[in-house]
């Protein structure tokens, strides 16, 4: 449950009395009641208990306790107990005072009123909304008879029952209702009063929360311009509506509206009531939700921080706001995958509300749902046992055994039995939950098809294929029906179906429920690229990476039977197109320079608004949305408004087939797509396999070739040799010329890569290939074919990073022939450097604390670089004598802030851009079993990121300063340039990128997403071929690769391509073995 904000005002009356009594004893009770009144605004409540009890000493003694000024007392106390909290305490002085009341004054009179409406208040904070509806309608009633139906006091009651009505799903009363309440405040009161704009937010939250956000919109945005108007933008009901108006963009999906709104309502309550006031905490908790939703966890964490301090000062630790604050920051560690973060704060949440609100509470119930959750997913099946069968307990005794709620435990339940393999206990549990949902909320509702779909698991899992069709078929139809075809539900239903039916063998059933299954999944993930940032769709794409895996997991199945793949291959290499690199191009074209000007950010920002309300709207049941044809409309054309004013966009988002591959490949050339998956058909295993998908002019259909299991190539990677260079010439050699092989593998990486391939590659001698998984970290050309022959020597092969690059490739404009070179750089901080460079980025990394790593290779503990300083001289030679414009960056001028100012301000990037440089690369924190390829650094936010593109980078001037933990120079950045940073440069301009440094090609295997790194990172910015390397590679080796490459190119007027494998292969030629030539790869 989510805390969002809204406002109640409980009204007192001050003393008044129907007997004659002495005026000046009526003037001291009044006095020091408002004076408690007073201090218990500022929540001074034991001082304002205290002044009430000499109220009431005085009340007793000058009138009696059967007197209206006693029972105004006894009203006072009943509130100030209510602001503290004490509720039991506050419901028995307010009935007190009701008792009182009725008895002295009668049962019409107003003040009875006022005590009817407390009571009711706190009935509707418990939950008994029963009792508090009974109430506000007897109140209602005395003042309409006592003050007519056009006082305030009417109006207020209207507005209470309204709320009661929204609260319980009755809208058409709430609506009623609350119109008769704007309609008396406007003629009463005019329509320039802030009891006027609390009826239009009042409206406003109602028609929110019936979907009709445009209605909503309307009301908010008039009632904020009211209070503007007549109050200020500092007052608590401007803040109200604002936060109002905020909660309605969030509901809306629309984000980029409400986050402004929810800091200007956070900034004006950091002013009026300073940073540990319990409303601000509330905002804070808002946007952290608001983070949370859009995938920005590390903008959430903060903020569910800061939120949990202020209450726990302001509220104390057993108040059920601190505890929601809890639970959602739990939720987020959840998330995140930290589970042992997430455990102590569902625990203490659980502890706070069973104290706070009971065992037998709702919430309680929740919290210990979540826990079950957590442990599930933790492998903890016994307490997730325990804690369902609770939270199932307390359902059943609170809600009955026919609530829906209670369903869910039972379906929660059988889950976790069915995960266990006890199908016999899953079973009954989903039959009675199906029944339960069946009959409560109808046989169309989406969880009674959730249900039939869990029991259809069940049944496929023990091969009682027949019910598990039936009980599918039904769900399917439920969901098309309910949800609509492009809800996930109903995706997941095509799925089930035909991972059935590949079971059974009815493949042709099976394909086109698979075919409908990715044109629906692509559909969904083109329009989510709209709105989704690239942390999010990142989230968002791995789910529908689970089809590909799945399909390869089908087409292996199909060929241990010997049956036809069908059209399998086909589906396998369009799947391959599309998400291998989607993710990369959907941020490209976001990083375009043409999407930066005025008017493209305009348009972009009204089509993510649109894209993301729909994408709202498709997660609802059909019947409950609300104006999908009109938001389709308009999504369709701003897309089509963006197309015209931006050039690259169709390109961009146009989809890529095998056939428009094929099509522009001649005789000689292949295109290949390696792919591997984790086999989980027809059963579980731990084996990853890697097959190639291979395409020639002419073929029919892509064909299928599976190669080898991962733990086969893993041995290799993972070599156990001491020696870096004894590790790289073992895996690169056949004989031992002079290097020392720690182990005798019993097939080479020719045997298991490239021999199952080859009589696929009859005539061919050009090769575009996409790499998978530990692909990405094997130099190709340099695997041996024989002992004096590589595969560069027999086939010309190119990588990409997918080979939709072949349809759709990186378009540079060269307008200039220009280079800047980096190298010779001074790692150490000089105090006295003059840096002219403008500041183009905020240093906000904070702190750094690495430990200094001792190597005399690049990546080490950052020692200045003698063969870089050569390197570039000799390269700048080389330029100058053939055109190339070039600027050298050495010693300390080698900034940060210089390489940051490259293609900013829609200036032109350098063709040639040549980085001569530490690299680094820090693993998966959350993968132990790997040690950094750099040593062992203390914790800090390169390498305990979660971010892969921070574990990444290069040291630039400088850089050892942050390296060891100290303190920059004020204004500088940091010298430490991350990958992440790079990918948000424009270097749409250049067309070589080189990156000689150790490591720069690794990264995080993600997918089929690449490598996550500094790669990811150029080709984002835009950069069309990179060369990089693969481990450390020793310095005057580097510097003669690389000026023996620019030779080839700029001299020789070869090819990018052409130079680089002809430079590789002059180096081995003069006999230098693999470690030193081969660590460089080229990708385009």
């Amino acid at each position: 449950m989510k805390y969002f904000l809204f406002i109640l005002n409980i009204f007192c009356l001050s003393t008044t009395s129907a007997q004659q009594v002495d005026s000046l004893v009526i003037k001291q009770l009044d006095s020091l009641i408002q004076v408690s009144r007073d201090l218990t605004a500022k929540k001074d409540f034991n001082k304002a208990l205290e002044v009430n009890d000499t109220a009431e000493k005085l009340a007793l003694d000058k009138l009696g306790r059967e007197s209206a000024a006693y029972g105004s007392c006894a009203f006072n106390r009943g509130r100030v107990n209510y602001f503290k909290g004490n509720n039991q305490e506050a419901e028995t002085w307010y009935l007190q005072s009701q008792s009182i009341r009725e008895k002295v004054l009668g049962k019409e009179h107003p003040d009875l009123a006022w005590c009817l409406n407390n009571l009711a208040v706190l009935y509707w904070d418990k939950g008994y909304y029963e009792k508090a509806e009974q109430l506000y309608l007897e109140a209602k009633d005395i003042w309409e008879k006592t003050l007519g139906k056009e006082h305030p006091h009417y109006a207020m009651s209207l507005n209470n029952l309204a709320m009661i009505y929204r609260t319980r799903g009755n809208y058409e009363k709430a609506e009623t209702f609350y119109l008769e309440a704007k309609n008396i405040c406007e003629k009463v009161l005019g329509t320039e009063h802030p009891d006027y704009a609390e009826s239009l937010s009042n409206l406003g939250i109602l028609y929110s929360d019936m979907g009709n956000y445009e209605k909503a919109e309307t009301f908010y945005l008039e009632a904020k311009n009211i209070c503007k108007k007549v109050l200020s933008t500092e007052h608590p009901i401007y803040v109200w509506i604002l936060e109002n108006l905020a909660i309605l963009y969030y509901d809306m999906a629309n984000y980029e509206k409400a986050e402004p709104l929810f800091l200007e309502s956070k900034d004006i309550k950091e002013k009026l009531l300073g940073k540990e006031h319990p409303k601000y905490a509330l905002t804070l908790h808002n946007l952290a939700n608001l983070y949370t939703d859009k995938g920005n966890y590390g903008k959430a964490e903060p903020l569910y921080l800061k939120a949990k301090d202020i209450r726990e000062k302001t509220l104390g630790k057993e108040h059920p706001a601190y505890a929601n604050c809890l639970n959602n920051l739990a939720s987020l560690y959840f998330e995140l995958g930290n589970y042992e973060k997430a455990e102590p704060l569902y625990l203490e949440a659980k502890s706070i509300n069973e104290k706070v609100l009971g065992k037998e509470d709702r919430t309680y119930a929740s919290n210990l749902n979540n826990l079950a959750v957590l442990y599930k997913n933790m492998g903890n099946n016994e307490k997730a046992e325990s804690l369902y069968l609770e939270a199932k307990d307390i359902r059943e005794k609170t809600l009955g055994k026919k609530h829906p709620d209670y369903a869910m435990s039972l379906n929660n339940l059988a889950s976790l039995y069915f995960g266990l393999g006890t199908h016999e206990k899953a079973e009954p549990l989903y039959l009675e939950a199906k029944d339960i949902w069946g009959k409560s909320l109808g046989k169309e509702h989406p969880l009674y098809a959730l249900c039939l779909n869990n029991l259809a698991d069940g049944y496929k899992v023990i091969g009682n294929y027949e019910k598990a069709e039936h009980l599918y078929l039904e769900a399917k139809n439920i969901r098309e029906k309910v949800l609509g075809k492009e809800h996930h539900a109903y995706v997941g239903s095509l799925n089930n179906l035909a991972d059935l039916y590949e079971r059974q063998t009815r493949f042709l059933e099976a394909e086109l429920l698979l075919l409908e299954l990715l044109t629906r999944s692509q559909v969904t993930m083109v329009n989510a690229t709209t709105f989704l940032s690239e942390e999010e769709l990142t989230k968002y794409t791995n789910a529908f990476q689970n089809i590909g895996n799945e399909l390869i997991a089908y087409i292996i199945a199909r060929h241990s039977i010997e049956a036809e793949f069908g059209i399998l291959p086909n589906l396998a290499y369009d799947h391959a197109l599309f998400h291998k690199g989607f993710l990369l191009t959907a941020a490209s074209r976001l990083n375009a320079p043409s999407m930066t000007s005025a008017e493209t950010m305009e348009i972009n920002f009204r089509l993510k608004g649109f894209r993301r309300r729909l994408a709202a709207e498709y997660t609802k049941p059909i019947a409950e949305r609300k104006g999908i044809a009109d938001l389709e409309e308009k999504a369709n054309a701003s897309e089509k408004e963006l197309a015209r004013s931006n050039a690259g966009y169709a390109d961009a988002i146009r989809q890529v087939k095998w056939k428009n591959v094929q099509a522009g490949l001649k005789p000689s050339e292949i295109a290949i797509e390696f792919v591997h998956c984790k086999i989980d058909f027809p059963k579980n295993t731990d084996s990853i396999l890697y097959a190639a998908l291979i395409l020639k002019s002419g073929d029919l259909q892509p064909k299928f070739i599976p190669l080898f299991e991962e733990k086969s190539i893993d041995s290799l990677l993972n070599s156990k040799s001491e020696r870096k260079a004894d590790y790289v010439n073992s895996l690169y050699t056949l004989a031992d010329r002079g290097a020392v092989a720690v182990e005798a593998h019993k097939k080479s990486l020719y045997e298991i890569l490239w021999k199952p391939l080859e009589k696929e590659l009859t005539h061919v001698n050009t090769i575009y290939f996409s790499p998978s998984g530990l692909l990405h970290r094997i130099n190709l050309d340099a695997i041996p074919i024989n002992e004096t022959e590589t595969l560069a020597d027999r086939y010309k092969l190119i990588e990409l990073n997918s080979t939709r690059q072949l349809v759709i490739p990186t378009q540079i404009k060269n307008g200039n022939n220009d280079a800047v070179l980096y190298g010779g750089i001074q790692y150490e901080q000089d105090s006295m450097f003059q840096n002219n460079e403008p500041l183009m980025a905020s240093r906000s990394r904070g702190e750094l604390s690495f430990s200094t790593v001792d190597t005399t290779l690049r990546g080490g503990s950052w020692n200045y670089l003698a063969g870089t300083d050569r390197e570039v001289n000799a390269i700048e030679k080389i330029m100058q004598s053939n055109g190339v414009q070039t600027k050298l960056k050495k010693g300390y001028a080698a900034t940060e802030e210089s390489f940051k100012n490259i293609g900013a301000e829609n200036n032109s990037s350098p063709r040639i851009l040549h980085i001569a440089t530490h690299g680094y690369f820090f693993n998966d924190p959350k993968n132990a079993a790997e040690k950094s390829k750099v040593g062992s650094p203390a914790e800090s936010v390169f390498t305990m990121s979660d971010h892969p593109m921070l574990r990444s980078g290069l040291i630039m001037a400088g850089g050892n300063v942050a390296w060891q933990g100290k303190s920059t120079l004020e204004g500088r950045e940091d010298g430490v340039l991350t990958a992440y940073e790079i990918s948000q440069m424009n270097l749409s301009n250049t067309e070589l990128v080189v990156l000689s440094a150790c490591e720069t090609g690794l990264g995080d295997i993600q997918g089929n997403e690449g490598v996550y790194g500094l790669q990811r990172a150029f080709k984002i910015a835009g950069v069309k071929y990179i060369i990089m390397s693969l481990w450390q590679v020793p310095d005057k080796q580097t510097s003669l690769l690389m000026t023996t490459f620019y030779k080839k190119w700029i001299e020789s007027k070869m090819n990018i391509p052409d130079a680089f494998h002809a430079a590789q292969k002059e180096l081995r030629d003069n006999g230098l073995d693999p470690y030193n030539w081969a660590g460089f790869v080229l990708v385009e």
